[in-house]
């Protein structure tokens, strides 16, 4: 089921987001570069997309890695997921981080990253002297086996 986001052209050569299958779970976002940029090994950087976003009220954009990229070449968005509000207007970056040993060089018009608009719930935090038992508990990192 889709429904419309409306895009909006910030820079000269931005790509509108593609979904690439009738499957696909999320949209392409490009790179609006006017030449490479070479993250360094290790390091990072922020690639503007060239676009802003209307995401609509009670949802959420999330900026996830692209499969190819973070598995073949250790590049995937140095926040893990980023998160764009429904009342954000600005232009659509995504900072990446490479992971790898290598330089990795981003080209005019790549595919760097994925979004996904997911609902999102308002939540009111209320300040309380007990929460309910759990079968977990208070068990942390690793408590509920391998």
């Amino acid at each position: 089921m889709a429904f419309e986001v409306k895009v909006k052209i910030m820079r000269e050569g931005a790509v509108v987001p593609k979904i690439a299958t009738a499957g696909s779970a999320a949209a392409d976002l490009y790179a609006c570069i006017d030449e490479a940029v070479v993250i360094p090994a290790r390091g990072s950087t922020v690639i503007p997309t060239g676009i802003a976003i209307a995401v609509p009220e009670g949802y959420g954009a999330f900026i996830f890695a692209r499969s190819g990229l973070g598995i073949k070449h250790g590049v995937a968005p140095r926040n893990c997921v980023g998160v764009i509000d429904s009342d954000y207007r600005g232009e659509v970056c995504v900072g990446l981080m490479n992971n790898s040993d290598k330089d990795y060089t981003v080209e005019p018009k790549d595919r760097i990253a994925q979004m996904a608009i997911m609902p999102v719930m308002a939540a009111e935090y209320v300040l309380c002297d007990e929460l309910s038992d759990t079968e977990r508990g208070e068990g942390g990192f690793g408590s509920t086996g391998k």
